[in-house]
Parts: C-alpha cells; sequence; structure tokens
C-alpha cells in the first residue's frame, strides 16, 4: 500500500458511543477556565482558612445557646406536666363527687346539689362544691402523686 492512499482512507466510526464523547468534550470544556487547566476534584464550598480560636468560640457560644434551649424546654414540659397533674385531681374529685351522689341515689336520697341544680339555684351549688373541693396540691401528695420530673 502506498502513503498517499492510507491518508485519503475513509475514517472509521469512533468505538465510543456519541453520548460518551459529548459527556467528555463538556468535561474538557469545564476544566479549562480562562486558559487556566482546573484539576477535578471535590464539588462545593472550598473551606476556607478558619482562626483555630473564633471557630473553637463560635462552637463554645452554639452550646450554651443550645443549653439554654434546653433548659427553657424542660421548663415549659415541668410547667404542662404540672397543669395536666392539677387537670386531673380536679377531674379525679369531680368524679369522687359524681359517684357519692350515685351512691346516694341509690340509697334512695337526692344529695342537695343535685336538687338545686334541678332547681336552677346555681348560687347554692357553687358554694356547696366549692367547700366539698380540695386544693389540687393537698390532693396530689396525699395520693403520693406529687413527683418532680
Amino acid at each position: 500500500m502506498d502513503d498517499s492512499k492510507v491518508g485519503l482512507a475513509r475514517q472509521q466510526p469512533s468505538p465510543i458511543p456519541a453520548a460518551k464523547r459529548f459527556r467528555m468534550a463538556n468535561f474538557l470544556l469545564r476544566t479549562v477556565v480562562g486558559g487556566k487547566v482546573k484539576k477535578p476534584g471535590k464539588r462545593g464550598r472550598k473551606p476556607a482558612k478558619i482562626d483555630l480560636k473564633a471557630k473553637l468560640e463560635r462552637s463554645r457560644q452554639s452550646a450554651r445557646e443550645c443549653r439554654a434551649r434546653k433548659k427553657l424546654r424542660y421548663q415549659y414540659l415541668e410547667e404542662l406536666v404540672s397543669s395536666k397533674e392539677r387537670a386531673i385531681c380536679a377531674l379525679r374529685e369531680e368524679l369522687e363527687m359524681y359517684k357519692q351522689w350515685c351512691s346516694a341515689m341509690d340509697q334512695g336520697k337526692i344529695p342537695s346539689e343535685i336538687k338545686a341544680l334541678l332547681t336552677g339555684d346555681d348560687h347554692k351549688t357553687s358554694q356547696s362544691t366549692s367547700k366539698t373541693t380540695k386544693s389540687p396540691k393537698g390532693l396530689a401528695s396525699a395520693n403520693g402523686n406529687n413527683k418532680s420530673v
């Protein structure tokens, strides 16, 4: 074969698929920026040289704030628990009152509170119930339910 015929030979198709060639060309174009060649590496922001003392101080401040938030959260939860305990005590007292009313009615007696409710005398009812109810804290400590969280 002659050297002149070799150069004129028909060009063979590339064994690399067109999509892959396109990605490779894009990669090469991206690595050359402004005449400088960028080295391929990790993406994203590069960490700047940060003063170690400043970094430690920020970390300490963040920890302080976190502890303060935690303290506030626990205070809020403790208040929530105590309010729920007070509500439970009040409901238990109310339940006990209704049980007493039921037992009295089973014996054929009608409690004065029910008579007052039926007649519409709310003033008398509020006075009689306020005398029979105990404070929620007193009941909680008597039952042993006064637990600290």
